[in-house]
This record gives C-alpha cells, structure tokens and sequence, in this order.
C-alpha cells in the first residue's frame, strides 16, 4: 500500500478513530494526574495565603492562563490526531493565553507599581517554577503522548508538540496555586520558559512515538 492510499485508508476510519483518541487521551491523562498531584503535594503544596490570594484578581488570571493552554491544546492535539487534518484554521485557539496576558500586562502597568517591572518580572520563584512546571508536566505528557498514540498524526513532531503545552498547561495550573509570584510579567517570562521546555520535549520524543 502506497503512503496515499494508507493516509485515504486512515481518514475514511476517522469516524471510528477520532472518538477513541479522545476517549484514549482522557483517560491516559487522568491515569498521569495523580502522579502529578503527588509530586505536587510531596515538594510545593498550596501556598499559605490561598483565601486572601483568592481576592487579586492577578492571582485569579494565572488560572486562565493556564487553562486557556491547555484546554485548547488537547482540542488541537485531537483535530490533529487525523491523518488528513491542518492546522490551518485551528491554530488561533493557541493564542488565547498570548492574549489574556497581554490584557493583564497591560492592566498591571495602568495601576501604581509596588515594585520595579524588573522586580516584578523575575520574582522570587523562578527556580522553583522553571524546574517544578516540567517535572510536574512529565506524567501527565507521558499520559497524552500515550493517547494520542491511539491517532494517526501526519505530523508526529507537531502532535508531540502540542502533547507538551498540554501537559504543562496542566501543570502549571497545579503550580499556580503554590506561586506567589502572581504578576503577569513573571508568569509572561517564566511559565513560559517552562512551558517551551515541556513543548520542546514532547515534540522531540512526539517524532518518534507517534511516527505511524
């Protein structure tokens, strides 16, 4: 079977495919989750003024942020499990966090500074955040690479990829909730670094685990 005949093969199974990608990748994803709660719970846990944190609405943004990854990520991550889909089209959805940052960055500079930009920027977590978002990130992108495996991306690199801003999206939920560096510009600078790191790791090891 030639590659034109096997990609016409796998798109006519899309139907039957594309449900159980999705069933796979929830469920891969929450077989990966407590591992990463425990790691979360073993060496960070909640920081100690959650209710009073609770009330800032910077606090309340690292949320979306985060969740405005991952989310869109897995819908992404499941179009392109397809043997025929683009991301043409799709790929706006992932800059959703891009522009809840932006509307937050502004909005910080709008109020009076209680530190320098610079301070504000680097923080006092950003060791912690940089190694603590990909360790908590490894299950859970074992978990999608794993459900997403049960797909035929013609693209594994960009599959894997894209398993990555999954799994740190996720976990930089989790870390939000530790972090007490609540400035958009440290989440801008540093969630993002890590994020890159988890994307750059799923995409390598995506090119060769999803390779069909």
């Amino acid at each position: 079977m030639d590659t034109d005949q096997l990609i016409r093969t796998l798109a006519a199974d899309n139907a039957h495919r594309a449900p159980r990608v999705g069933a796979m990748l929830t469920m891969a994803l929450l077989v990966a989750a407590p591992l990463s709660i425990l790691i979360f719970a073993t060496f960070l846990g909640v920081r100690p003024d959650l209710m009073s944190a609770m009330h800032n609405p910077f606090f309340d943004m690292k949320f979306a942020v985060t969740l405005s990854l991952a989310i869109p990520a897995i819908i992404v991550s499941l179009h392109l499990s397809r043997p025929e889909a683009l991301l043409r089209g799709w790929g706006w959805l992932l800059l959703l966090p891009v522009g809840l940052l932006a509307v937050a960055i502004g909005g910080e500079m709008m109020m009076a500074p209680a530190m320098p930009m610079t301070m504000r920027m680097v923080g006092k977590n950003s060791r912690v955040c940089l190694s603590a978002i990909p360790a908590m990130s490894l299950p859970l992108l074992a978990g999608a690479l794993f459900g997403l495996r049960h797909g035929a991306p013609s693209r594994p690199a960009l599959a894997g990829a894209l398993a990555g801003l999954v799994s740190a999206g996720l976990a930089a939920t989790l870390y939000a909730s530790h972090c007490t560096d609540d400035s958009p510009l440290f989440v801008a600078t540093w969630y993002t670094l890590a994020t890159a790191l988890v994307t750059a790791i799923g995409a390598l090891v995506g090119s060769k685990v999803l390779r069909y």
